[in-house]
C-alpha cells in the first residue's frame, strides 16, 4: 500500500457531528483498515469496537467486496435509474428482499439512513393519498429517537440538540411518544427489560388527541442506537404493532443500525417477531463500502401507489441521482453473499452471550451508572461530571483511542457494536481497556 503524505492543513474539511476546533487542535486520523483494526497516520493499530459507525459488520476491507467494487467501477462507473436501469440494481434488490420480513419485498434504494427515513415518510404519505385518505399527514416519532438529519428525520426524531437549531423549519404535523428508558426500573438489564411495555399505550392517547384518521405513520428504532443504546421493553413493539393495525396507521421500523446481523438476525423485525409496514436500512447493507441505503416496503403499499395512476405516469415523485449506484449495488451483492457464506448473523447470535458478559463485567467500574445490551450492541452509561455533561464520556473515548480501542460516545454513554467477525479475545480487550481507562477518568 502506498503511503500518503501527512495532511498538515485541516481547515478546509468542515467535519460532521464534530467539535471542529477541538478535533483540529488534536486530530485523530485513520489511514487504513483491515479486518478488526484501523491503522492511524502515526502507525498505531486501533481495535474497532464500533464497526466504524455501526456499519462495517463484516470487518474492514474484505477482499470480495473490494474486488466487486473495483470490477464494477472499471466496467460501468454510473448508470441512471430514472426511466433506465442496470442489472445489478435489480439483483441487489432481490438479495435484500430475501432477507426482509415476509411481504416486505419491494426495495427502494437511497444513499444513506437519513435519505431512507425521509423516503419512508414520503412513501407513507403517498400510500394514504393513493388509497383516498390524503388527510392522513401526521407523523409520530419518539423522544430520544434518531432518524437521520433530513428535515423529515429531524422532525420525527427526538434528540433535542439535533432539533434545536432548526426548530422553526421542522414539519408541523408531528408528535412524539415518550422514550422507554428508565434506569430506576431497568438498570443493568441484560437483553430486553421487563418494565415498560405499557409506554406503547401512549400511542392510544395520541390517537385520541389527533384523531386516527389524520395519522399516517409511527416511526421507531426497534433498538435506539445513536441516543445511547435503548433496548425496547418486553412486549412494547408488539403493542405498537397492534395499535397501528387497529387504527390503520403504518408502522415504520428504522433499522439503519439493527439491520444485517447486529442482533443475530437479518433484521430486528425478525428478532422481535414484529413486522412493520416499512423498514429503513443503510450502513451494513454493503458493509459501508460505498454510501447506500434502502427502504423495504410491503407489497400492499407498493402496489397501491404503483397502480393508482395511468400506466405511463410516474407513480412516486421521489428519488436520488445515485439510487442503486452500480458500485454500491455491486458492493451490496458481494456483502450479502459474504454474510450468508460465512454465517455472520448466526455467528453474532452465538457470540452475543460472551459480549453481554464482558459488557456487564464493568458493573463495578468507576463512574458506571448503567449497562444495557442486546445482541452485539451494548451501552455503558456514566455518571455525568457536575456542570459538564458528556465531558466524562468524551474523555473516556479519547483515552480509549489512545490506548488502541475505538468506541463511540454520545452524551455520557459509551456505545459498543464491533464487527461481527470479532473474536472473544478482542471482546475482552475492548472492555478491559474501558475498565482501565475509566479508572483514570475523574
Amino acid at each position: 500500500m502506498t503511503s500518503r503524505p501527512v495532511i498538515e492543513d485541516l481547515s478546509s474539511f468542515w467535519m460532521p457531528f464534530t467539535a471542529n476546533r477541538q478535533f483540529k487542535s488534536a486530530p485523530r486520523l485513520l489511514q487504513s483498515a483491515k479486518g478488526m483494526y484501523y491503522q492511524t497516520t502515526d502507525g498505531r493499530e486501533i481495535l474497532d469496537g464500533c464497526a466504524g459507525l455501526w456499519c462495517v459488520n463484516a470487518g474492514h476491507c474484505r477482499d470480495e467486496i473490494v474486488a466487486a467494487v473495483q470490477k464494477q467501477v472499471a466496467t460501468m462507473d454510473f448508470a441512471p435509474t430514472f426511466q433506465m436501469g442496470h442489472p445489478l440494481a435489480f439483483e441487489a434488490a432481490s438479495k435484500v428482499a430475501e432477507l426482509m420480513p415476509a411481504g416486505l419485498d419491494r426495495i427502494f434504494f437511497t444513499n444513506s439512513g437519513s435519505e431512507s427515513v425521509d423516503t419512508a415518510l414520503k412513501i407513507a404519505l403517498a400510500y394514504h393519498r393513493a388509497r383516498g385518505e390524503g388527510q392522513r399527514t401526521r407523523l409520530i416519532g419518539r423522544e430520544r429517537g434518531y432518524h437521520g438529519v433530513g428535515f423529515g428525520g429531524i422532525s420525527v426524531g427526538g434528540i433535542g440538540p439535533n432539533r434545536k437549531a432548526y426548530s422553526g423549519a421542522l414539519l408541523p404535523s408531528v408528535d412524539h411518544l415518550p422514550h422507554t428508558h428508565n434506569i430506576d426500573k431497568n438498570a443493568f438489564s441484560k437483553g430486553q427489560p421487563a418494565w415498560g411495555a405499557h409506554l406503547a399505550d401512549e400511542l392510544e392517547r395520541l390517537v385520541a388527541l389527533h384523531d386516527p384518521s389524520t395519522i399516517a405513520a409511527v416511526i421507531v428504532e426497534p433498538v435506539a442506537g445513536s441516543t445511547g443504546v435503548l433496548i425496547p421493553p418486553q412486549g412494547y413493539l408488539q403493542k405498537l404493532r397492534e395499535i397501528c393495525t387497529k387504527h390503520g396507521i403504518l408502522l415504520v421500523f428504522d433499522e439503519v443500525i439493527t439491520g444485517f446481523g447486529r442482533l443475530g438476525k437479518a433484521t430486528a423485525s425478525e428478532y422481535f417477531g414484529v413486522t412493520p409496514d416499512l423498514l429503513t436500512m443503510a450502513k451494513a447493507i454493503n458493509n459501508a463500502a460505498i454510501p447506500m441505503g434502502a427502504v423495504a416496503a410491503s407489497r400492499t403499499i407498493h402496489d397501491t401507489i404503483v397502480n393508482a395512476g395511468a400506466a405511463n405516469a410516474i407513480e412516486l415523485f421521489h428519488g436520488y441521482t445515485y439510487s442503486a449506484h452500480p458500485a454500491a449495488a455491486a458492493a451490496s451483492i458481494a456483502t450479502l453473499d459474504l454474510y450468508k457464506r460465512e454465517g455472520l448473523f448466526e455467528r453474532a447470535a452465538a457470540m452475543a452471550p460472551t459480549f453481554e458478559a464482558a459488557a456487564h463485567s464493568l458493573r463495578d467500574a468507576k463512574h458506571v451508572k448503567d449497562i444495557r445490551n442486546l445482541g452485539m450492541v451494548a451501552g455503558i452509561e456514566l455518571e455525568p461530571r457536575d456542570g459538564a455533561p458528556s465531558a466524562r464520556a468524551y474523555e473516556a473515548f479519547v483515552k480509549c483511542f489512545e490506548a488502541g480501542v475505538l468506541v463511540r460516545y454520545t452524551s455520557d454513554i459509551l456505545a459498543f457494536s464491533p464487527p461481527l467477525i470479532v473474536e472473544e479475545a478482542q471482546i475482552a480487550k475492548i472492555f478491559d481497556t474501558v475498565r482501565r481507562v475509566l479508572a483514570t477518568v475523574e
